[in-house]
């Protein structure tokens, strides 16, 4: 029996001494790795990239849509239902205003002119005799006078026929290009169906809506850009044209009008122009965009500060504003000249050991 209870806690102390030197070992093989080979101070650190806090220019912007319109556009319609037998242009042609488009079957404005024609024939025949009459003193002078008045209500006839025939040929109200159309000699066009389009696009104009507390701040003629998705960030600069004097009482914005000059057309009717409104600039701290990291309705950084062992990343809240040209204003949490970490962000934890390691920049560039 005696016997029995020696080996259990013989059996006892022999495995309690070899949890012990698991322990020791573990935390033996941590501190190795810790110190790296050799020992070495700060091996073992996470590398990181390094940006530099500088102050940098933001601008006040009033960021926008508009869609694009021509300075003149219309729809070429026919005010009255009859075929067309000539189409006069082509798609996509530029036309000079007044020139002809389509015409449309006209016989009874030809025989209307011709009848017109003729009365005012007679008519100048009837005036020339009771003249000639009048002057030797043998018609009397009434007789003359109505002769005359004849002869101007011919005139004014053929005038009116060659006016209803002119309506049988739609020319183009301003100089601009035509669209597309799907109209051909033979085509029986209706009252309000579009012909072609036609577009005056020398210059641009884009109209969109402007908050009303901005309405102080800006003036006709301020400077703006606009981009569009065709050109990617290419920037096209205009101006502000027009500000309506009505509030619209449902959105409290005033429509603003733009206009861009369009050497080549480039810009189309119909474009979605994305409209961005300077207001001046300022000096701010400024961080790389890949230096931030957002939580909830926070930001934070990490800025690099000496430890014991080398150096540290400190979580730090910051109070962001505006973002331009891939820099973050920061408005309070760093200042200029702080060493934060520049990207890597979800691998660094806070108190951790760090590592500044490649080429860097300065300036607020990550390094």
């Amino acid at each position: 029996m005696i016997k029995r209870h020696f080996f259990l806690v013989a059996a006892a102390v022999l495995l309690a001494l070899m949890v012990v030197a698991a322990i020791v070992k573990v935390s033996a093989g941590d501190e190795k790795k810790a110190a790296g080979p050799g020992g070495g101070r700060g091996r073992g650190a996470q590398q990181v990239s390094e940006a530099v806090v500088a102050q940098r220019p933001f601008s006040d912007q009033i960021r926008v849509l508009g869609v694009a319109r021509g300075e003149r556009s219309v729809n070429v319609t026919s005010s009255t239902t009859e075929l067309i037998t000539r189409v006069l242009f082509a798609d996509g042609q530029y036309v000079s205003a007044g020139a002809p488009l389509v015409e449309l079957q006209a016989r009874e404005e030809d025989a209307a002119i011709i009848e017109a024609r003729a009365n005012v024939n007679q008519a100048q025949r009837e005036y020339d005799r009771y003249k000639a009459l009048a002057d030797r003193g043998v018609a009397p002078q009434v007789m003359l006078e109505q002769a005359e008045t004849g002869l101007e209500t011919a005139r004014a006839s053929l005038q009116a026929a060659q006016a209803r025939r002119g309506d049988r040929v739609i020319r183009a109200p301003f100089s601009g290009r035509v669209g597309l159309t799907t109209v051909t000699p033979g085509t029986l066009i209706n009252p309000g169906a579009v012909i072609t389009t036609l577009d005056d696009t020398s210059t641009i104009r884009v109209d969109f809506p402007l908050p009303e507390r901005y309405l102080n701040l800006l003036r006709p003629g301020a400077q703006l850009t606009a981009t569009a998705d065709a050109y990617g960030d290419e920037p096209f600069t205009g101006r502000i044209a027009l500000i309506d004097t009505r509030v619209n009482e449902t959105t409290r914005a005033a429509t603003a009008r733009a206009e861009f000059p369009n050497p080549g057309g480039r810009i189309r009717p119909g474009m979605l122009m994305r409209v961005a409104v300077q207001q001046g600039q300022r000096q701010s701290a400024a961080v790389p965009e890949s230096a931030v990291q957002y939580e909830g309705a926070g930001a934070f950084v990490y800025r690099i500060a000496p430890g014991q062992n080398g150096s540290t990343a400190q979580r730090v809240e910051v109070e962001t504003g505006a973002v331009e040209n891939g820099f973050v204003e920061i408005l309070s949490g760093i200042e200029a000249g702080d060493r934060i970490v520049g990207s890597g962000l979800n691998r660094i934890q806070p108190g951790a050991p760090v590592s500044v390691g490649g080429q860097g920049r300065k300036s607020g560039a990550a390094k």
